[in-house]
């Protein structure tokens, strides 16, 4: 063997790729191609200095934070006839802004009466003092420890907000909720409070049927284990607000509430009308108070900057 053959130019090299191969190498990089891009953008980063509020959507099975460009949050002022709910709410979002001990909150009791409204009002009250807030669907409550993770370093202070939460026989996802209000070992972050909202006491259906596993004992009553679980799942949230209907006063004192706020005058007239309102819609609560306020405003207004004809 020559000293040519052992230090030939052209190397050999490392491996050989066969034409079979090639043209399966292409294809699937032409495959991936396509399906990159179908696939959505990497969402951006929150910046928690500028958003106010998110909601945790989900694409494709990934979950993310959304900003929310258009707040829907009621003035707090605005909202009258539950002054008790009020003042003990606002106190333990103090609490909470403060670093104090503070509970996660439930909101339970007559629809429309506002509960929802009641958690929103305080973001822009105190937006500025770093309060901000998450909106998750009952469905994603699955992701919670997720959310918790993403917020537990982020600078401010985090609600939690679920409205109209209940959940049906079957329905697994309330275990990750129970898990994070009280019986898991990682606990939620300092700076992550969970306010809820539900027409139901114990946020699940209970069943006439559910009451033959109760135990009596003389004097004693002992719950069946299925009442038991129930109860058990709202008496995690160690704050617990109930709401209930108005009465014929309340409702128009919330009316008139509502009908100043949006820049309306309250007269005799609008006090007679929102009571045939409150008849037509069948019952006195805020959300009916607050929609009469917008057609009577909204027609009154209307009406005055109407042109004659001719």
């Amino acid at each position: 063997m020559n000293e040519s053959d052992l230090f030939d130019d052209e190397e050999e090299p490392a491996y050989r790729v066969s034409p079979e191969l090639a043209v399966l190498l292409a294809r699937a990089n032409d495959l991936l191609a396509r399906v990159d891009a179908w696939l959505p953008p990497a969402p951006a980063r929150v910046d928690w200095r500028e958003t106010l509020a998110c909601r945790w959507r989900r694409r494709l099975g990934l979950g993310h934070l959304a900003p929310v460009t258009t707040l829907n949050c009621p003035p707090w002022d605005a909202l009258t006839g539950i002054d008790e709910q009020k003042a003990a709410l606002d106190r333990n979002i103090r609490q909470f802004l403060k670093g104090l001990p503070a509970n996660n909150v439930l909101l339970t009791g007559s629809r429309g009466c506002g509960k929802s409204s009641l958690i929103k009002a305080l973001l822009p009250r105190y937006a500025r003092r770093g309060l901000r807030l998450v909106e998750v669907e009952r469905e994603d409550l699955i992701d919670l420890p997720d959310i918790t993770a993403r917020l537990e370093h982020q600078p401010g202070r985090f609600l939690l907000f679920v409205d109209d939460l209940s959940f049906e026989p079957g329905d697994a996802s309330y275990k990750p909720l129970k898990a994070a209000l009280d019986g898991s070992v990682a606990g939620l972050p300092g700076n992550v409070l969970i306010c809820a909202t539900s027409n139901r006491r114990h946020l699940m259906p209970e069943y006439f049927a559910e009451n033959a596993d109760t135990e009596h004992r003389g004097e004693e009553v002992r719950p069946g284990d299925s009442i038991e679980e129930k109860i058990s799942l709202s008496d995690r949230f160690g704050l617990l607000l109930t709401f209930y209907p108005f009465d014929q006063d309340a409702y128009l004192a919330i009316v008139a509430g509502w009908v100043v706020a949006l820049g309306g005058q309250v007269d005799d007239a609008m006090r007679a009308d929102a009571l045939r309102w409150s008849i037509q819609r069948g019952g006195r609560s805020g959300r009916v108070a607050r929609q009469f306020a917008a057609d009577w405003v909204g027609r009154r207004s209307l009406a005055r900057t109407r042109k004659p004809p001719g």
